[in-house]
C-alpha cells in the first residue's frame, strides 16, 4: 500500500516512461537510434468565437512529460538519455490578459526533464538531426521539418507508449488512488442527496461540484446519471429527466486528476429502499463483480473472468425464473448477452478506456464482441470491474422474436423486471503478482447504500 501523499509529492516520472518506451522499442528493432518526438496539444479556438476551447493535453505527450502546458513540444534524445521541454516564451500582449506564463526555471523544477527551452528554438534543435526521429502521424506541425534526419518513423513510438501505458508505476496509481478517493466523496454526496432531489440533472451538478472542490477540476467522461429504465441506457447522456416515480438510478461518474481518471458505477434505489425486483437483480450483479474481481492476479486470462460473470449471470437469472432451460445450452446459445451485452470492463489510466487492450471489436462470438481486453493481466495493469445486468427493451425484444433464444427466456418473470432499467456495479482494480487491489472504495453495500439515503 502506497502513501499517496508522499508520492506525488515527488515528480510525475516522465525520464522512467521515456527510457521503458525506448526499451520496448527496441524490442520490436533492436537498432533503435535518434531522437524522440512529441507535441502537445495546441490551442484551438471555438469556431465563430473569440474564445479558447477547452483543452484536453495530449495523453502520448503526458506520458513522456508530465506537462500539461498548450503549445508545447518535447524531444527525447535516445542516445544521450537526455530530455527537452520546449514551452511557449513570453508574450507581452498575451500576459495582459493571461498573466505571466511558466518560466523556464519553474518548468525545469516542475517537471522531469534535463533541458527546458523555449518553443521558438524547436527547430534549430531538430537542425542537428541524427539517424532517425521518431514522432506519431499527423501530430507533428506544418512547419516542423526532419530533413536533417537520414529516417523518419511515425508509427512504432506511438505503439511503444500506448503498451508501456499498461502498467502503471507507483506515481501513476497513486494519482488514480487520488482520482478515486476524490470521485468517492462525490458519489457518497449524490447517495445523501438523491431521495430529495427532482431531477437527474441536479445530482450530475453535485457531482461536478464535489469533484471540482476537492481538486478534480475535469470529469474523466460525461456522467451517466440514469434513472427509471435509462439505466438499462449503457451510455446514456440526457441526465435532465424528473425522478419521480422511478425505482433506481445508476450514476456512472469519475472525476479526473492529474490527467489520470477514475471509473465509478453504483446503482441505488432513488426513495432509499430497494423494490424486492430490483435487490435480487442488484444481488446478483455484486455476486458477479466480487467473484471476477477475487479471481484476478497476474497472468490471469480476462477472457475467462468475463466468461465467469455470465455464468453467474445465468445462474441468478434462472434463480429468479428469467431465463428457464439448461444452463449450458443458456451459455452455448450466447443468450445471456441479451441482459449483458457489454464488456466486463477495460484498462484505465490516462483515458477512462484506455490503451493496450486488444479488443476485438469483429469478433463473431458475441459474448466477446465488446470485450476491450483481450488476453492475459500483467501486474501494474489497473482494469475496471463492471458487470450489469439490463432490461433494454430494445436489445431484449430481437432475443425474444427469435425461437432460439426464446425458448430460454420466461417472458412472464420477464414483464416483472422492466421498471429496474439497469443495474451496473464498477470499482477499478490494480493487478499484483499475487492478486489485486481494489482502488475504489465508494459503497455498494445495501444497507450502508441505504443508510446514507435515508439519512
Amino acid at each position: 500500500m502506497i502513501d499517496v501523499a508522499t508520492v506525488l509529492a515527488g515528480k510525475y516520472p516522465a525520464k522512467a516512461h521515456a527510457k521503458a518506451v525506448v526499451k520496448w522499442m527496441r524490442q520490436k528493432n533492436p537498432n533503435v537510434t535518434g531522437v524522440l518526438y512529441l507535441e502537445g496539444q495546441k490551442t484551438r479556438m471555438i469556431e465563430d468565437n473569440d474564445s479558447e476551447a477547452p483543452f484536453r493535453q495530449r495523453r502520448y505527450f503526458y506520458y513522456l512529460t508530465g506537462c500539461q502546458l498548450p503549445d508545447s513540444y518535447f524531444t527525447y534524445d535516445i542516445g544521450t538519455d537526455k530530455s527537452t521541454l520546449f514551452i511557449p516564451p513570453i508574450e507581452p500582449e498575451s500576459v495582459i490578459w493571461s498573466g505571466l506564463p511558466v518560466s523556464e526555471e519553474e518548468a525545469l523544477s516542475t517537471y522531469n526533464v534535463d533541458n527546458v527551452r523555449t518553443t521558438n528554438e524547436v527547430a534549430a534543435a531538430l537542425a542537428h538531426g541524427g539517424s532517425t526521429v521518431w514522432a506519431i502521424q499527423d501530430q507533428v506541425s506544418d512547419h516542423i521539418t526532419f530533413l536533417e534526419f537520414d529516417d523518419k518513423d511515425y508509427t512504432l513510438l506511438k505503439l511503444a507508449i500506448e503498451e508501456c501505458r499498461v502498467i502503471k508505476d507507483e506515481y501513476e496509481i497513486a494519482l488514480t488512488k487520488k482520482a478515486n478517493s476524490i470521485s468517492t466523496v462525490a458519489h457518497t454526496a449524490v447517495l445523501k442527496a438523491v431521495k430529495t432531489a427532482t431531477n437527474e440533472r441536479e445530482l450530475e451538478a453535485l457531482f461536478i461540484q464535489k469533484c471540482i472542490a476537492n481538486g478534480a477540476r475535469e470529469q474523466a467522461y460525461h456522467s451517466i446519471v440514469a434513472s427509471g429504465t435509462a439505466g438499462a441506457t449503457l451510455h446514456y447522456v440526457n441526465n435532465a429527466q424528473p425522478l419521480e416515480g422511478k425505482l433506481n438510478l445508476l450514476l456512472d461518474a469519475g472525476g479526473e486528476y492529474q490527467c489520470y481518471a477514475s471509473d465509478i458505477t453504483r446503482a441505488f434505489p432513488i426513495n432509499g429502499k430497494f423494490s424486492t425486483e430490483s435487490r435480487a437483480i442488484y444481488d446478483i450483479v455484486l455476486e458477479m463483480q466480487l467473484v471476477c474481481i477475487d479471481m484476478l492476479k497476474e497472468g490471469v486470462i480476462w477472457d475467462d473472468v468475463h466468461l465467469k460473470a455470465h455464468e453467474i449471470a445465468i445462474d441468478g437469472l434462472l434463480k429468479l425464473g428469467i431465463l428457464q432451460g439448461s444452463k449450458e445450452d443458456i451459455l452455448k446459445t450466447r443468450t445471456s448477452v441479451a441482459f449483458f451485452p457489454h464488456g466486463l470492463g477495460h484498462y484505465l489510466g490516462m483515458d477512462t478506456h484506455d490503451t493496450g487492450g486488444h479488443p476485438n471489436y469483429e469478433d463473431k462470438d458475441t459474448i466477446f464482441r465488446y470485450l476491450r481486453v483481450r488476453g492475459a493481466l500483467p501486474a501494474g495493469a489497473i482494469i475496471t470491474v463492471e458487470p450489469g445486468i439490463y432490461f433494454c427493451r430494445f436489445i431484449i425484444e430481437p432475443y425474444l422474436r427469435d425461437p432460439v433464444h426464446a425458448a430460454y427466456i420466461n417472458f412472464d418473470v420477464l414483464n416483472k423486471y422492466w421498471e429496474v432499467g439497469g443495474v451496473r456495479i464498477e470499482d477499478n482494480i490494480l493487478i499484483t503478482k499475487d492478486g489485486y487491489e481494489n482502488l475504489t472504495t465508494a459503497v455498494k453495500d445495501v444497507g450502508e447504500m441505504e443508510k446514507l439515503i435515508n439519512g
